[in-house]
Parts: C-alpha cells; sequence; structure tokens
C-alpha cells in the first residue's frame, strides 16, 4: 500500500494534537473545574471527529460527498476555535 502525503500529515499533526493534549492535562492537573474537565472532553470529542472526517475526506470520490465533508470539517474547525 502506498502512502500518501496528506495522510502522513495528517497522522503527523494527530500526533502532535495528542502530545500537545496530553502536555496541557499534565500542566492543569488536579487544578482543573468542571467547566475546565468538561471544556476539555468536549474539545477531545471535536478532535477525533475531525480526524474521522479528515480520513473520509482523504477517501472520498463522490463531489456531493466532499462537499458534505468539508462542510463538516469547516463546522467542527470552527467550534474547535471558540
Amino acid at each position: 500500500m502506498a502512502w500518501d502525503g496528506d495522510d502522513l500529515a495528517g497522522q503527523a499533526e494527530e500526533v502532535f494534537e495528542r502530545q500537545q493534549a496530553a502536555a496541557d492535562a499534565r500542566a492543569h492537573r488536579g487544578a482543573s473545574t468542571v467547566e475546565e474537565r468538561a471544556r476539555s472532553a468536549k474539545f477531545e470529542t471535536l478532535r477525533l471527529s475531525r480526524s474521522r472526517i479528515m480520513g473520509q475526506l482523504s477517501r472520498a470520490t463522490n463531489p456531493a460527498h466532499r462537499t458534505m465533508l468539508e462542510r463538516a470539517l469547516k463546522s467542527i474547525n470552527d467550534q474547535m476555535g471558540e
């Protein structure tokens, strides 16, 4: 199976995000409020959804399906930016 550059970039980005999330969790361990934990859980859910959609987008060939995935990705990115 050949490796696609986009797949490798996506995987590297996922690893970086996981490392950053782990570092943030270590830095804030024991000092988080209920709100912070809820926000962190929501962000992790969005990150996982984003990762799944990016994988689907890399394999999608139908233009309508790609458009739907791109919109979903934009929505997730907007939510993560908040």
